[in-house]
């Protein structure tokens, strides 16, 4: 090849690999920036509520359009509590569906139970909604809530969480259909990153006389903490800005009770009802502010996820 061509082909790649550095960069920094216009636009949005209900709008009760009284606890609460109790049916579930697909399930099974868990993961949500509140609440208002009342409605502490009217709807019921909605996620990946363990690995562990559980519990697990964390980060993150599927279900009450049968709301539900018909600067201030919280406390559960990934991996560290 003569040498201006040889030079010629090198400039070209060059400034190719210049464009294709430059198209990188500029795409990993409009992240940032779209990030940063996203928090910007709502607290701005949000300043006529900051500058008039300050740090009492986190702790207040009230939801008062007609006198414009805002205050954001109740829908905080609804949140954290229905995605809370989401996580704690969802995991342990997510986690046998998983074992049983990777582990213990005939070969013939596994990829047709794969794809239905894929398939519930692709359903809309106001699909959940919809069965919700047609078939499942009524027969959790009929058969279910009357059992809670009389054989766990009575015991001292807990009682009070699950004593009240059988209505069908609120927040247990937002949780459970939450949890259905977040088992997809969560398994799918549990079920993704439990594939990739090597299976000499579990060979030798089965080798030595572990159980099924000694070798998920002892190898699977630890070689693949980092993604089941993540799995779950996931399925919190669904849990926390479902919307449809919450507003359906829940209640839509601004109303602060300790039983988890009464209607409720959540910050996403109180959005989806209200935005619409907000009339007033103040009333939508005050919800562009649940957004903005809804936001904050999503930052918050990431990070802590990212400290508790960081945490395990320097341990590794220390212990090598």
């Amino acid at each position: 090849m003569p040498m201006f061509k040889l030079e010629a082909r090198l400039k070209r790649q060059a400034m190719l690999d210049l464009l294709f550095r430059t198209l990188t960069r500029l795409s990993a920094f409009g992240v940032l920036a779209l990030l940063a216009a996203i928090i910007f636009s709502l607290v701005v949005g949000s300043m006529p509520a900051i500058e008039k209900f300050g740090f009492g709008f986190l702790v207040s009760s009230e939801w008062d359009p007609v006198n414009d009284e805002f205050g954001a606890l109740i829908p905080i609460v609804g949140t954290l509590i229905t995605s809370g109790i989401a996580l704690l049916i969802a995991i342990p579930v997510s986690f046998g569906i998983a074992i049983f697909l990777t582990e213990l399930s005939p070969r013939i099974l596994r990829r047709p139970l794969g794809i239905a868990i894929e398939l519930l993961a692709g359903i809309p949500s106001i699909i959940y909604g919809m069965w919700g509140l047609f078939i499942f609440a009524p027969l959790f208002a009929d058969y279910v809530e009357p059992w809670l009342n009389k054989h766990i409605g009575t015991m001292p502490y807990i009682g009070p969480f699950f004593s009240g009217p059988p209505m069908g709807i609120g927040i247990l019921t937002a949780s459970i259909i939450l949890s259905i909605m977040v088992i997809p996620f969560i398994t799918s990946v549990m079920r993704d990153v439990f594939d990739v363990v090597p299976t000499l690995l579990k060979e030798s562990a089965y080798g030595l006389g572990a159980t099924t559980w000694e070798v998920m519990w002892n190898v699977i697990l630890p070689y693949t903490k980092v993604g089941v964390v993540g799995g779950i980060m996931l399925g919190l993150g669904r849990a926390l800005g479902e919307t449809m599927a919450v507003t359906f279900v829940i209640g839509n009450a601004h109303e602060l009770t300790k039983s988890l049968l009464m209607p409720g709301n959540s910050i996403s539900s109180a959005l989806a009802n209200e935005f619409t018909e907000a009339v007033g600067d103040l009333y939508t201030a005050s919800l562009i502010e649940l957004g903005l919280i809804l936001f904050f406390i999503t930052f918050v559960v990431l990070s802590i996820a990212r400290y508790m990934l960081y945490k395990l991996g320097k341990r590794e560290g220390s212990h090598a």
